[in-house]
């Protein structure tokens, strides 16, 4: 009888329950779950299973595009996270479509940033995430930019609305409501994933997705109970603290929190202070196997000094004092998204979304002070303004997916809705210089001596498609359309006194794509596409214009329209190299660029005609398997193809502020004797660019002359190392030393260039402690 009893327990067959997820806490449907004895089930839509195994619970657990992995089963509910390999195409995107794509999939150029990339890095500012992404150049000056940055892709350094960004595939801010400074309104530490889709993308996203679209997936919690604690600091001024834990300890419902709060104090660069808190909140509830519920909050408080730009003799003397001491941006931004998954079955799948904004930026911006001058010298008075923008929002976007049953083939349709109400205030401060040192030591604000001061209600509605079909294995073909709307409705709360007359105005765009993806295996493909980008004027440019007088008529600024033409490849070979190339060509009509007035005050103007072609490109190489060497750039021309100004024909002209060439190389090393250690080096390349138009410059002799800027070569190190729970790592930064700009521009009512400095040579450290 116990021989009996012995033998039927050995051979008892068990049945085992459990979920298979990826990092983000997405189920993967089809997952493979296989026992010793060569058992096997796959996952259902939500990444459930069931696997009933006689004897030992091994298993391997396998999924396409991730690392399988092999583990023994509990008696417990077995909740298992598998990680991307990125040695195939079939690495996942998201942000071409909002749904889940195999990189072989998309004919686009797109980037990833992963999680363990982003571990790695152990940035302290966004840019030092993103420039890793080929062609993309986002400048900041970590001695006195406070997370203020510049922004190109595909275009010249500038501060337009020409980059879309969003938090998990939904944009930060809502169109028309100047959205450069959108990621001073992001946590960084609630980022898992970091996704660069380039050129337009606007039959998606609708406008501003001119550039690139950059899309911000938040951490989601993990099975057991996960956090961490750090703290950095460095030479600089800056400190910061941060804190995360998360939990999905239960079938149904997980959260994560993040929370970080930075702070500068008496950097290198005069009038440079900043604080900045920033907390996210995200739950995740399945209500069953085919509905899931994400709710994320983030809440965002932001000030900073604005130390403004460098003057020629300034920058060149390495003197880092800022006439400023007053100018400031106070920020305060709320935002909650609530989306709904609904599986209805294997073929279709629905996205309900809702987001809620609540945003106040309040100024008294570095740019728009001005200094008098009586015969060349300063007089001792100036001018300026304080200016308040507010707004809130309410969105509803509504997406669904078909699977059909033949040749691999799927459509998405979607229809979304924004309605932002917007309030805006600015009023005139008369500026209080001293004449001996150049500062602005103070102000005084003319009560009522209204700049502006109006509502505009914005409402945009959309709806679009997006077919693929694959006709043969190795083709997948892509089309998309979006319809867009755009409805201001401006409302001059002080008519007669400021501002132009009550107004409406309404835009609408068709954009369609068409994409073809061919891939010869799993390690090499090829794609080409068409894609529209669209972009109406902004409320700040639409309604404060030079052109505008008091009591009169809006100054219809025409929107921007966009169309790129591109080719582009990708390799991998094993873990030995992945390489991925772009050639594209941007047409631009009636792009919005900014210039200066008589009275050295910035206007918008439309360009007729612009044109961007270049190449990007990407490549990594490890020559061993503790050692990587990588290189992302681009080398492009940004030209004017017909646009005047002045009177003067500026046609078939290089553009300011664009660089030819952008460069990033990483080499990177981890040693397989030293576990959990990592030593990189980095170079950043920006070339020549001018800095005014071509020939702007008139030299007194009959002659004409163009401002450059000579561009930089910049050396960075970083080392990290992990021990127990503990990280500790070190960032040496601009170890040269060297003088540089992360943007210089021309003032042609100085004759002189402006420069927005770099930081001095600097070191940066932190320690984390992981639970």
């Amino acid at each position: 009888m116990v021989l009996a009893m012995l033998c039927f327990t050995a051979n008892a067959q068990i049945t085992y329950r459990g979920k298979i997820i990826n990092l983000e806490n997405q189920p993967l449907y089809g997952a493979d779950i296989i026992s010793n004895d060569r058992n096997g089930v796959a996952t259902d839509i939500e990444g459930n299973f069931n696997i009933t195994i006689t004897g030992n619970p091994e298993v391997m657990v396998s999924y396409v595009g991730y690392k399988s992995i092999r583990l023994v089963l509990t008696s417990e509910f077995n909740t298992i996270q598998l990680e991307l390999q990125s040695e195939t195409l079939s690495e996942v995107i998201i942000t071409a479509s909002r749904e889940q794509q195999k990189r072989k999939d998309v004919p686009a150029a797109i980037a990833v940033i992963n999680s363990s990339e982003i571990k790695d890095a152990k940035a302290f500012g966004i840019e030092q995430l993103v420039n890793q992404a080929p062609g993309v150049y986002m400048s900041t000056s970590k001695a006195s930019g406070n997370e203020q940055h510049f922004m190109s892709v595909r275009s010249p350094i500038s501060t337009k609305s020409l980059f879309l960004y969003l938090e998990d595939g939904l944009p930060i801010r809502p169109t028309a409501v100047f959205n450069h400074n959108a990621l001073l309104e992001m946590n960084s530490l609630s980022f898992d994933r970091i996704e660069v889709l380039k050129g337009p993308s606007s039959s998606i996203y609708g406008s501003e997705s001119i550039g690139g679209s950059f899309n911000y997936i938040t951490k989601s919690p993990r099975p057991g109970v996960n956090g961490s604690a750090s703290f950095q600091i460095n030479d600089l001024g800056l400190k910061r603290y941060e804190f995360e834990v998360d939990t999905h300890d239960s079938e149904k419902f997980g959260f994560y929190l993040g929370a970080q709060f930075t702070n500068r104090k008496d950097g290198p660069i005069e009038h440079s202070d900043y604080e900045k808190l920033a907390i996210t909140f995200k739950t995740v509830l399945d209500f069953n196997e085919t509905t899931k519920w994400v709710n994320v909050l983030d809440v965002v408080d932001y000030r900073s000094d604005m130390s403004g730009s460098l003057s020629e003799s300034d920058y060149s003397d390495g003197n880092y004092e800022s006439d400023q001491t007053f100018t400031e941006r106070d920020a305060l931004s709320f935002r909650f998204r609530s989306t709904v998954e609904k599986y209805w079955n294997d073929q279709n799948k629905t996205s309900f979304n809702v987001i809620y904004r609540d945003n106040k930026m309040d100024q008294i911006p570095s740019y728009r002070i001005r200094q008098f001058r009586d015969f060349g010298q300063l007089n001792g008075s100036g001018s300026g303004e304080i200016n308040s923008n507010q707004f809130n929002s309410i969105v509803g976007l509504v997406q669904h997916k078909l699977d059909f049953n033949i040749h691999n083939s799927s459509l998405i349709v979607g229809a979304s809705l924004d309605f932002s109400p917007q309030d805006y205030v600015a009023e005139r401060i008369e500026v209080i210089v001293d004449p001996a040192t150049g500062k602005n030591i103070g102000y005084t604000q003319n009560e009522g001596d209204y700049i502006l001061n109006y509502d505009a209600d914005i409402l945009n509605y959309a709806a679009y498609f997006q077919y693929e079909i694959s006709p043969i294995d190795a083709l997948k073909i892509s089309a998309a359309l979006r319809y867009d709307k755009f409805v201001y409705d401006y409302n001059n709360r002080i008519d007669g006194q400021a501002g132009a007359q009550d107004t409406r105005s309404e835009y609408d765009n068709f954009a369609p794509k068409l994409g073809v993806n061919y891939n010869f295996s799993n390690k090499i493909g090829l794609y080409t596409n068409y894609s529209n980008g669209f972009t109406p004027p902004q409320t700040s440019t639409l309604y404060r214009n030079k052109y505008v007088g008091v009591g009169g008529e809006v100054f219809e600024l025409k929107p921007s329209v966009y169309n790129n033409y591109e080719i582009g490849a990708y390799f991998v070979n094993g873990k030995k190299l992945k390489l991925d190339a772009a050639l594209y060509l941007l047409d631009g009509k009636n792009t919005l660029i900014t210039l200066r007035d008589e009275n050295d005050e910035y206007y918008n103007a439309n360009a007729g005609k612009t044109r961007s072609y270049g190449i990007e490109y990407g490549i990594t190489y490890f020559p061993i398997e503790s050692l990587s060497i990588s290189h992302n750039g681009s080398y492009a021309k940004h030209r004017y193809v017909n646009f005047y100004e002045g009177g003067v024909d500026y046609s078939d002209t290089d553009m300011e502020t664009a660089p030819s060439l952008i460069g990033l190389t990483t080499v990177s090393y981890k040693p397989t004797f030293l576990k959990n250690f990592n030593i990189a080096a980095e170079y950043e390349l920006i070339g020549k660019y001018n800095t005014s138009f071509e020939n702007q410059i008139d030299n007194g002799d009959g002659t004409f002359s163009t401002a450059t800027y000579e561009g930089h070569n910049i050396f960075n190190l970083r080392a990290s190392y992990g021990f127990k729970n503990f990280e500790i790592w070190v960032h040496a930064l601009n170890i040269f030393d060297d003088l540089y700009a992360v943007r210089a521009s021309y003032n042609k009512y100085r004759s002189e260039n402006s420069y927005s400095v770099g930081n001095p040579r600097a070191f940066h450290t932190g320690i984390r402690y992981n639970f």
